[in-house]
């Protein structure tokens, strides 16, 4: 075979040989990335990396503004467990800091630009650098701990399942870690992870229950506490347990459709005269007259605004509460 024709053979078997291991580095690389998008948790998505379990453990805590013990960073004990109830991953710090700066150029818009008086200027500075982390730090915590309430009876079926075949608690638990989504498996697996490290049940889930807020997780923690001191059936504590928060969440939602025209009518009678004198000081801005320069009208309008928002707290607390 001359020379010329085998360089040329050799040449068409390197081209085969690239577009095979090129075509293999692309499959490689893509059921790589969609095994780290089908998993359904951020513990896992953070295993996938290949990272060690502890510091996988380490870095879920510190992101939750705790110590790599899993004890609360600052000494403010009260906002410290807000932040980390309400699910936000950061640096507490550079949480509050956003929210601070973003007060400190509105103040000076309405101040420099707008010429509001200091005031007004000062209000707003608070109500956004204090007052909005804090309601935001509220909500996420409240619609946190309502999906944590939602799965928790399915993990606890899970775990007396497991359970029942044979399986030690800690295997039960890594179970519930594995299969559920978040944000109850990477909670779990926390546990999983701090069980694993040598920190006992009991204390593995006072820490969990303590991470979430959610008063169900108080009751398991104080099951497995009496279970581990008296001893019992301890398939047959989780199994009631779920059934009792199975029923509370459908009383809650049961009161929640029963009340749901009476807070729709709270919200209806108190932004009705916000709309309407927006609409009036838009279309007719001189409708009020020399009323609006009366010194009474703030001290007025303060008063019943304040008195609006004490019905309007009285109508929340009657419709949300614990049971």
């Amino acid at each position: 075979m001359p020379t010329g024709q085998t360089l040329l053979y050799f040449i068409y078997v390197l081209a085969a040989a690239s577009v095979i291991l090129a075509a293999e580095a692309m499959y490689v690389t893509y059921s790589k990335r969609r095994s780290r998008v089908s998993t359904i948790n951020r513990r896992l998505k953070r295993l996938a990396d290949e990272v060690p379990a502890e510091q996988t453990l380490q870095g879920l805590l510190r992101e939750r503004g705790l110590t790599s013990s899993g004890d609360f960073l600052f000494n403010t004990v009260g906002l410290n467990r807000l932040y980390t109830q309400s699910g936000i991953t950061g640096n507490p710090l550079s949480f509050v800091t956003i929210f601070m700066l973003a007060g400190m150029v509105l103040a000076l818009i309405f101040a420099f630009l707008l010429n509001f008086s200091t005031m007004v200027s000062v209000a707003i500075f608070l109500l956004v650098g204090f007052l909005l982390p804090f309601l935001v730090l509220r909500r996420a915590r409240g619609k946190r701990i309502q999906k944590f309430a939602a799965q928790l009876p399915n993990a606890l079926d899970m775990i007396v399942r497991s359970l029942r075949a044979g399986h030690p608690t800690s295997v039960a638990i890594g179970l519930v870690a594995r299969e559920m989504p978040d944000p109850l498996g990477t909670e779990f697996g926390i546990v999983s992870d701090e069980i694993t490290f040598g920190l006992s049940l009991e204390n593995a889930v006072r820490k969990l229950s303590q991470r979430v807020g959610f008063e169900g997780l108080h009751l398991l923690s104080v099951s497995l506490s009496i279970q581990a001191k008296t001893g019992g059936n301890l398939t047959e504590i989780l199994s009631n347990l779920s059934s009792v928060l199975r029923e509370r969440q459908k009383l809650r939602l049961k009161i929640r459709a029963l009340s749901a025209e009476g807070r729709m009518s709270a919200w209806i009678i108190s932004l009705f005269p916000l709309l309407m004198l927006a609409i009036l000081t838009g279309l007719a801005p001189s409708y009020y007259g020399e009323v609006l320069d009366n010194p009474l009208l703030f001290p007025v309008f303060l008063i019943f605004g304040l008195w609006a928002l004490l019905g309007d707290f009285i109508m929340y607390r009657m419709v949300n509460f614990d049971f």
